[in-house]
């Protein structure tokens, strides 16, 4: 027979064993009292719990008694217990009350270290429960007597002591008397901090800078420790400060714009124009973060609180190293370290630049950018200008290394000789045009083409392209070309003369109108213009652009590549010849009908006579 079942046997042996005692007693009592006065005196509590009821009344007296003798707590007491024993799961608490206290070690994981003997704060959770027990709390204890400390050393600025649990977003959790307090980032040292997670799980000592009661948050600052201690420092500091005293330094922070240098309590700037004679794009070229190095200062405020410090000075100008023997003419090599539009600055040596303008870069006289010619980082030779050793100024050439191209350019360049060259650039009036590197001519506009009216010559080439050109004229002193392109070409207008002679008709389309014309294309590609009156259709109406018709030539220029047409002209010659025509054959009709007259006349004589 299995466990279970004969529990279950003795179960129901037991309820029908009550069940005769209670039938029995019913009987009997049903023969000596009433049955309603009965049920009405039985006591039912000592029936149900097996003791008596309690008088609550006796009992407040007794407990009313028992206060201030040995051993008596109150329920929600925060008091002190002694650890008298410890097992695996619970440690023993003795309170000196009629019972000890059993704690989960759930609530000493904060203090590994927990040993029989050592003295904890509990709280009296409860006298006894149900079995009789008392339960303690030393986590709930901890927190009470927490809030009181964390409250106490924020009134007065009390240092504690915090274990740095781990990291949270923004900064760090610190346990401090059990609360976790937060720790902010910005709050952790005066320096920026990159490595959060070499904090963690050590025990520090804070400053206790805010409390939110109603969130229960609580913040901690170990920076203002530092601070603290920094400050009287600083001062100790700032009251030796003299200009151009040199100080050892730390690099605290490095900004695009210099470098913060701790001094030890007082933070300095090192612009980044005082780190290096040479040109540098970075701090970080120069220095990194935690470097130590020596600095001189070299200005503050009235009150030392903006300190401007240098680097560079502490080395001798590059100037005053260069070499006595450099001298105007000399050539050089150096780097190209900055670019603008006027030019490029090249670092002869470290610390020392010159300049060479964009003028200087070619012999050309047609103005470019020095992008055209150098970039940032490239090596170059260049001959020395001019050089001023006490203004520390240097211009420096690139073409005078090499021959001048105008020196023969009657021989290379005569006037009538045709070349090829590309086009640089242009304006409204021409196209400049690059024969050789240095020698640039002018083509203007009109001599561009000799059919085509070109209202600007971005309609009629691009830059780069390859263009034929004849030299017209040469200005050597003034380093002047005037170049033509229609001359390399013969004069189609020659031939144009005899096609286009006055009153020849040509069939045209009108490509463009404005209020005084229009401008008609014919098929040789040759452009004329038709004034306005001469747009006249037959039927009344207006030739439109796009139109083609029959135009006549009115009149024609080979000098000035005109020709004047019209539309209207050819309708209306017609009709003056049909009008003449009708004219004279009327004036036949009406001679003829005189004649037939006379001759009538005549006959009538000849008749009377006979």
């Amino acid at each position: 027979m299995s466990e279970e079942t004969k529990n279950t046997e003795e179960q129901v042996v037991a309820t029908e064993v009550q069940e005769t005692a209670t039938e029995a007693v019913a009987e009997t009592v049903a023969e000596t009292v009433n049955p309603q006065e009965f049920l009405e005196n039985f006591n039912w509590y000592k029936y149900e719990e097996g003791i008596e009821a309690v008088d609550e009344k006796k009992l407040a007296e007794f407990e009313k008694a028992l206060e201030g003798t040995v051993g008596f707590v109150n329920e929600r007491d925060v008091i002190e217990g002694i650890v008298t024993r410890l097992t695996d799961r619970d440690a023993i608490i003795d309170i000196n009350s009629k019972s000890e206290g059993v704690i989960s070690l759930n609530e000493f994981r904060y203090n590994p270290a927990l040993a029989v003997g050592d003295t904890v704060e509990v709280l009296v959770d409860k006298r006894e429960d149900s079995s009789g027990q008392l339960v303690l709390s030393h986590k709930k204890a901890r927190v009470i007597k927490a809030w009181d400390r964390v409250n106490n050393a924020h009134e007065t600025g009390e240092i504690v002591n915090g274990f740095v649990k781990c990291r949270t977003r923004g900064g760090m959790i610190v346990d401090v008397f059990g609360i976790e307090a937060f720790l902010p980032g910005s709050q952790i040292d005066v320096k920026p901090i990159r490595d959060y997670d070499q904090f963690v799980e050590k025990t520090m000592e804070f400053k206790v800078v805010k409390i939110n009661h109603e969130f229960k948050n609580v913040v901690v600052s170990h920076k203002a420790l530092i601070e603290a201690d920094l400050e009287i420092q600083k001062k100790e500091i700032i009251g030796q400060l003299e200009k151009g005293q040199v100080l050892e330094g730390v690099v605290k922070n490095i900004t695009s714009y210099g470098v913060f240098v701790d001094l030890g309590g007082v933070d300095g700037l090192v612009h980044i124009t005082d780190l290096s004679w040479s040109r540098i794009n970075h701090p970080n070229e120069v220095v990194e973060l935690d470097q130590k190095l020596n600095v001189v200062i070299l200005d503050f405020d009235d009150n030392k609180s903006r300190i401007q410090l240098g680097l560079k000075q502490l080395s001798a100008h590059p100037w005053e190293a260069l070499s006595e023997d450099l001298k105007i003419g000399d050539k050089i090599t150096g780097k190209v370290v900055v670019l603008a539009d006027y030019g490029a600055f090249i670092e002869v040596s470290e610390g020392v630049e010159g300049l060479i303008h964009v003028s200087e870069m070619s012999w050309s006289t047609h103005l470019r950018s020095a992008q055209d010619f150098v970039k940032i980082g490239d090596q170059v030779e260049a001959q020395i200008l001019t050089l001023d050793r006490e203004d520390r100024k240097m211009s420096l050439g690139m073409k005078q290394l090499h021959p001048d191209p105008w020196t023969d350019i009657t021989k290379k360049y005569p006037v009538g000789s045709t070349h090829t060259g590309t086009v640089r650039n242009y304006t409204n009036f021409g196209v400049f045009v690059e024969l050789e590197e240095g020698i640039d001519g002018l083509v203007y506009i009109s001599d561009l083409s000799w059919t085509k009216k070109i209202k600007h010559p971005s309609d009629f080439t691009s830059v780069g392209d390859k263009l034929e050109v004849q030299v017209l004229e040469l200005d050597v002193e003034g380093r002047k070309l005037n170049l033509g392109h229609k001359q390399t070409q013969d004069n189609p207008w020659d031939a144009h003369e005899a096609t286009y002679a006055i009153d020849s008709l040509h069939e045209g389309t009108i490509s463009d109108k404005n209020d005084k014309g229009a401008t008609v294309t014919f098929a040789d590609g040759v452009e004329g213009f038709a004034p306005t009156r001469f747009l006249d259709k037959e039927d009344g109406g207006k030739l439109e652009k796009g139109d083609t018709a029959q135009f006549k030539v009115l009149e024609f220029s080979k000098e000035y590549r005109r020709v004047v047409v019209s539309h209207t002209s050819i309708f209306k010659a017609e009709e003056k010849k049909n009008v003449k025509a009708a004219a004279k054959k009327s004036a036949e009709a009406e001679k003829t009908t005189l004649g037939d007259i006379s001759g009538l006349a005549d006959l009538k004589k000849k008749m009377e006579g006979k």
